[in-house]
């Protein structure tokens, strides 16, 4: 082979090669698009996932709170309820109390032994009753307050204070800083003082 023939031997190579890479690099370029096109054909799908996750971790946080909010609202009324029971069952136990009183005060022909059976069965209900919260209005000597008390007669007098609880008919209760049945009293009323002659 003469120089000749071997010098376009080697430029006929190389054209070969500039073809075959020519193709090469021309297959790799579309590839390079198309991942660029698929993600950009992808992103959108993405962020709609993202955004239906992000609104469905929204809705579940929402969901948890009401749920929480529902179940605090429930033990609130529960606790209300049985509040609720246990001062309508105490207000009807009020008059059996008030009959033990009665019985304690009247000095007749009852005996030492039942006086003293009464005492304690008083007592035992008291226990019972002030154990849920039930306390007794203290009235007389204090400042008569239509809240606390109510007033059944006013009475003249120099010895107390106008407004004084004097006397006490019935006693009144308390359950939990609520009034159960005020007390019924007496109250002082300034004495009338008599009208001067000219």
């Amino acid at each position: 082979m003469s120089p000749q023939d071997h010098e376009q031997r080697n430029n006929q190579l190389k054209n070969d090669q500039a073809i075959d890479e020519s193709p090469a690099a021309s297959a790799e370029a579309p590839e390079v698009e198309t991942e660029a096109d698929a993600n950009a054909a992808i992103s959108p799908e993405v962020q709609k996932l993202l955004a239906e996750k992000q609104e469905l971790t929204n809705t579940l946080i929402r969901r948890q709170a009401d749920f929480e909010n529902y179940r605090k609202r429930v033990e609130r009324e529960r606790h209300a309820d049985r509040h609720r029971g246990v001062e309508l069952f105490v207000e009807q136990l009020l008059p059996v109390l008030d009959a033990f009183d009665r019985a304690l005060v009247h000095d007749g022909t009852v005996s030492d032994e039942y006086r003293k059976g009464f005492e304690l069965i008083r007592r035992q209900l008291w226990d019972v009753i002030s154990k849920q919260g039930v306390k007794r209005i203290e009235a007389v000597g204090k400042e008569f307050d239509p809240h606390l008390h109510h007033a059944i007669e006013r009475v003249e007098t120099e010895e107390h204070a106008e407004g004084t609880v004097i006397g006490e008919l019935q006693p009144g209760y308390m359950f939990h800083d609520r009034v159960l049945r005020p007390a019924m009293v007496r109250v002082a009323a300034e004495h009338a003082k008599p009208a001067r002659k000219n």
